[in-house]
């Protein structure tokens, strides 16, 4: 740590500058390699290319995210047209199929399950009770 409520970072792969960086402005990952303090760049890179955090970064989902959030700002209009056409096709599909099973279930007779009621509401004495006590409340 650099200071209390800095650290010192270096992203020799990365493109990230050595520099001392608040913690409130960085995410931290799972990813870590062994370091003594004054490590230059050069072993940091060393120790970044043993551990293999990059290919480690390219796999998390986290990477995965951040990837499919720029390819869907890259888009041009007609790629979203594009792909609203192609959300459109894949939900006929499968409304179309479910229809069919709906439909095949229905006529073999079995039937969705009931609702399964809450217990207050399924002993019958319970509901007398309430019953009851709705009738006095309104005198």
């Amino acid at each position: 740590m650099y200071f209390a409520l800095q650290a010192l970072v270096d992203g020799p792969e990365s493109g990230v500058p050595r520099t001392a960086v608040r913690f409130k402005q960085m995410h931290l990952t799972k990813f870590k390699f062994p370091l003594t303090y004054t490590s230059p760049t050069r072993i940091v890179r060393k120790s970044w290319k043993d551990a293999q955090i990059s290919e480690k970064w390219a796999e998390s989902s986290w990477a995965h995210k951040i990837d499919a959030r720029k390819r869907r700002s890259e888009l041009t209009d007609f790629d979203r047209f594009k792909l609203g056409r192609a959300r459109q096709t894949r939900n006929r599909i499968i409304t179309r199929v479910y229809q069919k099973l709906k439909t095949k279930a229905a006529r073999s007779g079995r039937t969705f399950p009931a609702r399964k009621r809450s217990k207050k509401t399924a002993n019958p004495k319970n509901a007398a009770a309430k019953a009851a006590a709705k009738g006095k409340g309104k005198k």
